[in-house]
């Protein structure tokens, strides 16, 4: 909606407006496999009034140098081939704390300048850097970007606990990767989900997926970040003994990345795992990749996935078990949690108690 929008002011206007995806190595890293991505959230030209116009191939654009590269001096700047050449740039994307590190300008306008529009080259470049180069490099090339290209700014969602669109900003050209984007970081941090239990034997997800977080699974909401260079006390978050991913959603297009967050998982998703896109990814992401691309325990069905993750949490009695279940880690406002969880519940006033014990049904996704 938010895309079709854009577009139709943008023909009001008399302009020709065309969709580029900014997404570094997503979709298989081949320009068909983004051009299916967005299709997957419905951006096509039929649905949204423009033509899509994919390209991986880039040209080096300039180097970081003087006081904005600091000590990344040197470091060269990428921009997709196709969006270099074009009159005007307007960028669209959520803002949101990012899944492999801290800092003042995260997951947003800025990321994509840097990250997007350097497509798998320029996402290689930043990433070989860790976390440390996220943080710092990140918002240099984006700021460097602002400038070299005709970027008129950007268009930054801010979404609710709940998963949905709660804001819509303008963000200016003079304002990428700096003081408002940091501003809105801070506001979009505060109305992220968070899981309201500290401790968690067993967390049952439902569903994980590219559509649902970069890691296919949100690591605020886990309380891990598995980054060799992060120290893991500073993630912040609830201490989860087992986390158990059942199933990958169809608009991840096979895309697990970051699997390895989940200490088992099932057959089912496996087989719906497309490992080439997901080693792409997984490679294209630096030092994050190979921990979190190693692969849980693989059990055949869910009812056995739930049971080994119950068995192997270290409560004797199953009844002691905090077991809780979530659809997936972008909508956390209706769990299923076991008997062991309700003196919790009760006391919690922001939480109320929906329904009667029931026994466990994993057949279906659980109804939000």
């Amino acid at each position: 909606l938010v895309v079709k929008t854009v577009v139709k002011e943008l023909l009001a206007q008399r302009l020709k407006p065309f969709i580029f995806p900014a997404m570094g190595s997503h979709g298989g890293a081949v320009a068909e496999g983004q051009i299916e991505v967005l299709a997957g959230y419905g951006i096509t030209e039929e649905t949204v009034g423009a033509p899509v116009r994919a390209t991986m191939e880039v040209d080096e654009v300039g180097r970081l140098s003087g006081s904005d590269a600091g000590s990344f001096e040197g470091h060269p700047v990428f921009c997709d081939r196709i969006v270099k050449v074009a009159d005007a740039i307007l960028l669209i994307n959520r803002i949101k704390p990012h899944t492999d590190f801290q800092g003042e300008i995260e997951s947003g306008i800025g990321k994509m300048c840097a990250i997007g529009l350097g497509k798998r080259h320029g996402a290689e470049s930043i990433h070989r850097h860790g976390a440390n180069g996220l943080r710092e490099l990140m918002p240099r090339v984006a700021r460097f970007l602002a400038r070299s290209l005709p970027i008129l700014g950007g268009i930054a969602l801010l979404e609710n606990e709940f998963g949905n669109t709660a804001e819509v900003h303008s963000v200016h050209n003079r304002d990428i990767a700096d003081i408002k984007e940091r501003q809105l970081l801070a506001h979009a941090r505060s109305m992220s989900p968070r899981l309201p239990f500290q401790e968690i034997d067993v967390l049952i997800i439902d569903e994980i997926g590219k559509n649902i977080s970069g890691a296919c699974m949100d690591t605020h909401v886990l309380g891990r970040s598995f980054m060799p260079s992060v120290a893991e006390e500073t993630w912040g978050g609830p201490n989860i003994r087992i986390v158990a991913a059942l199933d990958l959603t169809a608009e991840s297009h096979g895309n697990a990345v970051a699997l390895g967050l989940s200490d088992l998982t099932t057959r089912e998703l496996i087989e719906k795992t497309d490992f080439n896109a997901t080693y792409i990814n997984m490679r294209t992401s630096g030092e994050g990749g190979v921990l979190r691309g190693s692969l849980p325990l693989v059990m055949p069905t869910r009812e056995d996935c739930v049971r080994t993750a119950m068995a192997t949490c270290g409560r004797v009695n199953l009844d002691e078990v905090r077991l809780v279940r979530i659809r997936n880690t972008m909508h956390v406002h209706i769990l299923e949690v076991s008997k062991a969880l309700l003196e919790d519940v009760r006391s919690n006033n922001s939480l109320r108690l929906l329904g009667e014990p029931h026994t466990l049904n994993l057949e279906n996704r659980l109804e939000l």
